[in-house]
């Protein structure tokens, strides 16, 4: 599951327009690759050590995304599952699968693709031992409660998950431990991916340079630098790179990314500064993109904490919900690049996918006087205050956490009744927040792995799901999603918009606003578009 992600700097620096991203403490090389074939593109460091199955925010993804290939592959216009290393995925009873691999498929160290490759790398993302932060997306397979037990601190009973089978090289099977008719449309996910024999021999090598299947491989890394990437002259699937490579630089700072983008020093950059929006397109001579993306921002509670999990405090949030001014927000911050969110998926799930605008009703609808009410109602605010917090090295955070603070004290009359408590870089705050420590409301944004609505409910809502940061639980909820998952097409729809209307009504988290993806990019390169998961398609990108 990936989470929407995105230290102030020397004023000089910012406005520049000469300097190169290294000058002024970015990534990379500056200049370096003006005539060598290779894109330079924004990035920031990874929250973890690059493996499939512990990467579930956008910045690793990015990098997965050019460097494997699973089952699965969606389609960059439209968003559609459709077959990469897989031939086939049948079933006859929704619950047992077959697999069967495509040949020619080989690791970029000239290692073929097997059945293996993806039993082993599954059987290592689930096993709870490795640790891995998506081993929630294997438990649907049977045995998956013998290598991840539930209880905290418990011993695995085995290694390996049961329902899973290698039959030969190119076959292998899968059952599930219930019915679960869209599962292969799952399966175009990272943590699904496979792995060669040298990320279990020698582990920490492949850390340091990981070897995959996708149409890129990984040439060198270098923490707070940028990461350099070549076309896998070994990759089998039909989308080859019209590029030489990429280089992915390191940034702490938006606006000196969006400088070098002026300045030719940078090729593509994948969120733009919130201040530049409006001049983005002039700005950029039209080099600017600016559509639907499976992206949504949310803020989130701490629920385990017991001033914001009591009855009283779920009146407090959702006055707070009814305290921001989602509209004014989005129109001076956001230029049209966001709009006021009034459920929890994503309009490109489109209506019959499970998008169903209005779901959150009046508490997503602005009422400074009834929000005040409610807050007064439930005890007022924990403390006599609120803080609200995310990282600010990306994504113009500071701005709108601003805005919404303001908001809320503009609503109560108050100047200090929420202010903000910044984080000065990504992976601190996402520290934090895995670790169960914040005190407060912070920021919590999603990137749709796959397009379907289980996708934006199940990670975040079901109890002690992997990205469940608000440590949310309701065992309705939890009954629901589960029969949506053994249910066809249409009613498990109709039974995950039942679950969302629970989720919504217990508020762990106030849905904030629909993200567009948004892009720039220099005249030194050509045929620059975003897929419906608003990353670039590398592939495609040809260097003039």
């Amino acid at each position: 599951m990936r989470r929407a992600t995105r230290v102030t700097w020397a004023a000089g620096c910012v406005a520049a327009l000469s300097l190169a991203a290294a000058g002024c403490g970015g990534g990379g090389s500056g200049g370096a690759g003006s005539s060598d074939g290779v894109v330079r593109a924004f990035w920031t460091d990874p929250q973890n050590p690059l493996e499939p199955a512990n990467t579930n925010e956008v910045q690793g993804g990015k990098v997965f995304d050019m460097t494997f290939r699973g089952l699965k592959r969606y389609d960059p216009e439209t968003g559609k599952a459709e077959n990469a290393v897989a031939d086939s995925i049948t079933t006859d009873d929704q619950q047992t699968f077959t697999v069967k691999l495509k040949k020619g498929w080989k690791f970029s160290d000239g290692t073929p693709v097997t059945a293996k490759s993806f039993v082993d790398a599954w059987n290592y993302g689930a096993l709870v031992t490795n640790k891995q932060v998506n081993s929630y997306f294997f438990e649907y397979i049977e045995g998956y409660e013998d290598v991840h037990p539930e209880k905290e601190g418990a011993k695995p009973t085995a290694k390996t998950m049961s329902g899973l089978k290698v039959k030969d090289d190119r076959t292998f099977t899968v059952k599930l431990n219930q019915k679960f008719s869209l599962w292969p449309e799952t399966l175009g996910y990272n943590a699904f991916v496979p792995l060669p024999e040298k990320f279990f021999e020698d582990h920490d090598g492949w850390l340091q340079k990981p070897v995959g299947n996708g149409p890129y491989k990984v040439d060198s890394y270098t923490k707070g630098q940028s990461m350099r990437l070549s076309v896998n002259d070994e990759y089998a699937g039909e989308d080859k790179p019209k590029n030489k490579g990429v280089e992915l630089k390191v940034y702490t700072d938006q606006n000196t990314g969006y400088t070098d983008i002026q300045a030719g020093n940078l090729d593509v950059m994948d969120e733009l500064p919130a201040g530049q929006l409006k001049n983005a397109e002039r700005d950029l001579d039209g080099r600017y993109i600016n559509q639907p993306a499976g992206i949504t921002q949310t803020i989130s509670f701490p629920l385990y904490r017991d001033e914001w999990k009591s009855d009283k405090a779920k009146l407090v949030r959702r006055g707070l919900s009814m305290a921001i001014n989602r509209e004014q927000v989005t129109e001076k911050i956001y230029h049209g690049t966001r709009e006021p969110a009034t459920d929890l998926t994503s309009p490109v799930l489109k209506k019959d996918g499970g998008y169903k605008p209005g779901l959150c009703g009046e508490t997503c609808t602005y009422d400074p006087k009834k929000a005040k009410q409610l807050i007064q109602k439930g005890g007022g605010l924990p403390g006599g205050k609120v803080t609200l917090t995310s990282n600010v090295d990306t994504g113009s955070h500071r701005q709108w956490m601003d805005a919404v603070c303001n908001s809320i004290n503009n609503t109560l009359g108050k100047s200090n009744a929420c202010s903000v408590e910044p984080v000065p870089t990504f992976g601190e705050f996402r520290k934090n927040v895995s670790g169960k420590k914040m005190k407060s409301m912070f920021r919590t944004g999603w990137q749709m792995d796959y397009p379907l609505i289980q996708n934006f409910l199940q990670p975040l809502y079901y109890t002690d799901a992997s990205s469940n940061d608000a440590g949310y639980s309701n065992p309705r909820v939890d009954k629901l999603m589960d029969e949506a998952n053994s249910s066809e097409e249409k009613e498990a729809v109709r039974k995950f918009q039942e679950a969302e209307k629970l989720v919504l009504a217990d508020l762990p988290a106030i849905p904030l606003w629909y993200q567009n993806g948004n892009a720039g990019y220099s005249d030194r390169v050509s045929d620059v578009k975003l897929n419906p998961f608003s990353v670039p398609v590398f592939t495609d990108i040809k260097v003039k």
